[in-house]
């Protein structure tokens, strides 16, 4: 799960760590009563959404005057901002981030991520930041330097002051950018981050060390123990079909393919997208309806499936262990007489009661198409949707 700037700099003052002042506007109206309670002389104007890139896709101002803030609030309120993060749909900006302005002597990064290779938590810090640092890791990844924090000892204020010398912040300022790692390390576990991104860290002309900007992620699987960053969730930056499918506690991620899946397992469920893929064919989605999913939940899953416009067949691949094949015939029945399907069906069923589960397809006086394998069943659904 992911939460705006202005949010991820809500939590960060909570753990003591510097942030620039900022108060969120849903209005034009209400970005110039925010930047007359900041009184700041220079005021910056950024728009909010779920992605990276947005001062190069002209989502941060710098405004001069209330008058600036007014009509910058204006034009970026309800803009679609297309970034790299975003892909060629862009989002549309729907509240904004009214900033005071920070003196910038520096601009830096500095970022948490649990390290698989590793399987521990890894400070990250570069003295390259701002809106090119991905150039920077791809260009000069010796100026990105790494940390891995041991995770019964935690980040340690040495490592905190090595990153610090290392990304050449000024000496007297150590110290300080150091107390900012520890709390934004604090943060990260308490809170049970998967990854936490200050891009930039500045060092501003008053010898401060601030959070110009927030980026954070949430392990879904933890938030059931942090009410207060469920009520953040904000579902306009979401896909709508995987919201639904949350409710249910499917996991769906939406792709930009043609061909539905519905899949037990999310290793059968990469494999089918691949195999899909290896015959010429584009996933719509990954679905994965789990291990121990009812005929209701299956039901469910289809009309999330269908509710994607783009999709022109279905591929159902189902390998029954807890999952009984006669289960996910029932919801595949279910739904498809609930819905009306129109598109080409194709499944294969293999495993627990996979005879009573080929049956029940084949007694339903549906148009499904059988498949006798994995391969079998994607090289049908690929010629039908071709």
């Amino acid at each position: 799960m992911n939460i705006h700037e202005y949010q991820g700099k809500q939590l960060l003052r909570q753990y003591g760590v510097a942030v620039s002042k900022g108060i969120v506007a849903f209005s034009p109206e209400e970005a110039v009563k925010a930047a007359k309670e900041l009184g700041s002389s220079v005021i910056v104007v950024k728009a909010q959404i779920h992605a990276g890139g947005r001062g190069k896709a002209g989502g941060v101002k710098i405004a001069k005057n209330l008058d600036e803030v007014r009509e910058y609030a204006k034009e970026l309120l309800g803009k679609v901002l297309v970034t790299h993060q975003t892909g060629p749909e862009g989002k549309e900006v729907k509240r904004l981030l009214i900033e005071e302005g920070s003196d910038i002597k520096k601009e830096y990064y500095v970022g948490l991520v649990l390290d698989r290779a590793t399987s521990r938590v890894t400070l990250m810090g570069s003295e390259e930041g701002g809106m090119d640092v991905e150039e920077v890791a791809a260009n000069t990844p010796e100026k990105i330097f790494y940390e891995e924090i041991d995770p019964v000892a935690g980040l340690t204020g040495f490592q905190a002051r090595r990153m610090a010398f290392n990304m050449n912040i000024p000496a007297k300022l150590v110290n300080k950018a150091a107390k900012f790692m520890l709390g934004l390390y604090q943060v990260y576990i308490e809170k049970d981050a998967s990854i936490v991104e200050i891009n930039p860290l500045v060092v501003t002309t008053d010898d401060n060390v601030l959070a110009l900007d927030a980026k954070f992620n949430f392990d879904g699987n933890a938030l059931y123990r942090h009410n207060d960053i469920i009520e953040m969730r904000d579902y306009d930056e979401e896909d709508p079909k995987e919201i639904e499918a949350s409710k249910y506690d499917l996991s769906y991620i939406s792709l930009d393919g043609n061909i539905g899946c519905m899949v037990n397992g999310a290793g059968l469920a990469m494999a089918t997208m691949d195999t899909i893929s290896y015959y010429g064919g584009s996933p719509a989605n990954f679905l994965d309806v789990g291990g121990g999913a009812t005929a209701e939940k299956v039901t469910e899953a289809f009309k999330i499936i269908l509710s994607d416009s783009n999709v022109k067949g279905i591929f159902v691949n189902i390998f029954g262990g807890i999952m009984k094949c006669d289960v996910i015939a029932e919801g595949v029945i279910i739904a498809a007489k609930e819905v009306g399907l129109t598109v080409p069906l194709v499944v294969r069923l293999e495993g627990t009661n996979v005879d009573l589960g080929k049956k029940l397809l084949n007694e339903s006086g549906l148009n499904i198409i059988a498949a006798d394998s994995m391969a079998d069943g994607a090289q049908k659904i690929v010629k039908l949707v071709g």
